[in-house]
């Protein structure tokens, strides 16, 4: 029995021994990628617009990159890639951590923008959720008081007004529920809010004559004109101002009985720059 200790011992020795070696070769640290060829096979992949694989390249040339004005253009691309993946969230996510990480990066105004336009293009209609619309306007304003002056800016104001005019649309289709079910003062308070803040919008004129029908209604005769000749003042060929006049003249009689499609024109262009 003895004799058999030294034998197993030896044993166990070899095999600690082989298995050093065996750790030794499998877990031998890979030689690092050049992250110039990472970034340069993430840039192929995108232009063949194969996003899942040019966000996988760029994110791991972010990742090796030293110098911070590559890592911050490998990072802005990863971002594109995740946006022309539709991937909203996540691109949102990255946008979010691209402006701790690199404030300074000489690409950060394409980087508002996108996120911008990302708020802009999840919005739905006016009778969904109204967070996006909220999102867009405020990330929209953000960049009109930073950045007025850019080719970008124009692109905003054109989808800032589209999302006033959704904003109003969900005022007014909450007014009009409430309106349904006899609920006067939410109502009212909606409709205000148009008046009073989207008053350049397309529904101003409905909204003006809904609070003439419920004053009216209410009894409340001299609020009713006091919004029917808002109305008729700015509005006064309007059907809702013909509503309005025959709810306050009933012998009045009448004589004469929009998903946003992504544009991405502008995301080509930024590519071109960045890339």
């Amino acid at each position: 029995m003895f004799k058999k200790v030294p034998i197993i011992i030896l044993f166990l020795i070899a095999l600690s021994s082989c298995s050093k070696k065996q750790e030794e070769i499998i877990y031998q640290p890979l030689e690092k990628t050049s992250p110039y060829e990472l970034y340069k096979e993430g840039l192929a992949a995108f232009e063949r617009n194969d996003f899942f694989f040019a966000n996988k390249k760029f994110s791991e040339a972010e990742l090796n990159f030293e110098q911070a004005e590559f890592a911050a253009k490998s990072a802005i691309m990863s971002i594109f890639s995740l946006y022309g993946l539709n991937f909203y969230e996540e691109a949102n996510e990255n946008l979010d951590r691209y402006f701790k990480t690199y404030p300074a990066d000489k690409n950060i105004i394409y980087a508002h923008f996108l996120q911008a336009v990302i708020y802009f293009e999840q919005i739905s209609d006016e009778k969904k959720d109204l967070k996006p619309l909220l999102q867009a306007n405020k990330k929209i304003d953000f960049f009109l008081k930073n950045f007025p002056d850019t080719e970008y800016a124009i692109d905003l104001k054109f989808k800032k007004d589209l999302i006033q005019n959704q904003i109003a649309a969900k005022e007014l289709f909450v007014a009009k529920y409430y309106i349904s079910i006899k609920k006067w003062v939410p109502a009212i308070q909606r409709l205000k809010i148009i008046v009073k803040k989207y008053d350049k919008t397309v529904f101003i004129e409905e909204a003006l004559h809904r609070l003439v029908e419920i004053h009216y209604h209410l009894g409340l005769e001299n609020e009713a004109k006091k919004y029917a000749n808002i109305l008729g003042y700015n509005y006064n060929s309007s059907e809702w101002f013909e509503q309005s006049y025959k709810i306050l003249n009933k012998n009045y009689e009448f004589t004469n009985n929009k998903v946003i499609k992504k544009d991405d024109s502008w995301y080509k262009k930024i590519i071109k720059k960045i890339k």
